[in-house]
C-alpha cells in the first residue's frame, strides 16, 4: 500500500498534514520533479489523498516554508530550486535562543571551510578563481567603505564554496552569512589598527592567489589561519 492510500485508509493518523507532507516529497521522488516542475493541484491532491483541501494546503505552507516547494497565487506549486534560506533561520534561531553561540559556529565553519579551500584549489574554473581573487581585492580596494569589505568578504567566502564543485558546502556556508552579517562589524572593529585591518585582506588575497595557483595545502593553511585569528578577534571583543 502506496503512503497517499495509508493517509486514507487511516483517519486516526496522528497529523495529516505530515503525512501528506510525506507524501507530496514523495510524488516528487517517484516521479522524478526538478526544480520548476509543477505538483498536482490542492484539488487533485486532495482526491488522490482523501484528505480535506485545507490539509493539502497547510501541507503546501510548510513544505514552501522549508524552501522546498515555490507558492505563487494562482499558479500550481512548483518544486524549488535548493536554498540556503531554512537553514540560514535555524542557525539564527539558535543564536537568538541561547541554544547555540557564535564560537561553536565558527568552529564548524573553519572545518568546513578549510575544505572548501582544499577543493576549490583543486577543482575551480578560471573563472572561478578570478573572481574569488576579484572579491579579495575589492576588500583592500575599498578599505575605508566597511559595510563594502564585509559584502566583499562574504561573496569571497561563497564564492569558494561554490568553486568546491559541492553544493552541499554552498547551502552550508550561504546559511551562515546571516550570523555573519551580525559578527563581522563587531569583528572589523575589535582590529584596533589599520595594520591589522590591511593584514586580514592581505589573508584573503593570498588566500585567493594559493586558489588560483591551484595549491591546496596553501590554500587550507590560510583559510585555517583566518578562522583562527577572527576568532581572536570575536574573543578580544568578548561575543564568542
Amino acid at each position: 500500500m502506496g503512503v497517499e492510500a495509508s493517509i486514507g485508509a487511516n483517519p486516526e493518523a496522528p497529523s495529516l498534514v505530515s503525512a501528506t507532507i510525506g507524501a507530496i516529497t514523495n510524488h516528487i521522488r517517484v516521479n522524478e520533479l526538478g526544480p520548476g516542475d509543477r505538483l498536482p493541484s490542492e484539488a487533485a491532491l486532495s482526491k488522490e489523498l482523501s484528505v480535506s483541501r485545507p490539509v493539502v494546503r497547510e501541507a503546501f505552507r510548510s513544505l514552501a516554508a522549508m524552501r522546498l516547494i515555490d507558492l505563487s497565487v494562482g499558479k500550481r506549486a512548483t518544486v524549488a530550486q535548493l536554498d540556503h534560506g531554512a537553514m540560514s533561520l535555524m542557525i539564527e534561531h539558535g543564536i537568538h535562543t541561547e541554544q547555540i553561540n557564535v564560537q561553536q559556529i565558527y568552529d564548524v565553519r573553519r572545518t568546513i571551510e578549510v575544505r572548501t579551500a582544499t577543493l576549490a584549489a583543486l577543482r575551480r574554473t578560471d573563472a572561478d578563481a578570478n573572481l574569488i581573487l576579484a572579491h579579495a581585492m575589492a576588500m583592500e580596494e575599498n578599505f575605508s567603505d566597511a559595510e563594502k569589505i564585509m559584502e566583499s568578504d562574504l561573496a569571497f567566502h561563497l564564492e569558494i564554496a561554490r568553486a568546491s564543485k559541492n553544493p552541499i558546502f554552498t547551502l552550508i556556508v550561504g546559511a551562515f552569512q546571516g550570523v555573519s552579517r551580525q559578527t563581522w562589524p563587531i569583528g572589523w572593529r575589535s582590529r584596533t589598527s589599520d595594520t591589522e585591518r590591511h593584514a586580514m585582506n592581505a589573508i584573503h588575497i593570498e588566500l585567493a592567489q594559493s586558489i588560483l595557483a591551484g595549491d591546496p595545502q596553501a590554500a587550507s593553511n590560510l583559510m585555517a589561519r583566518h578562522f583562527d585569528e577572527s576568532v581572536k578577534a570575536l574573543l578580544a571583543a568578548g561575543i564568542a
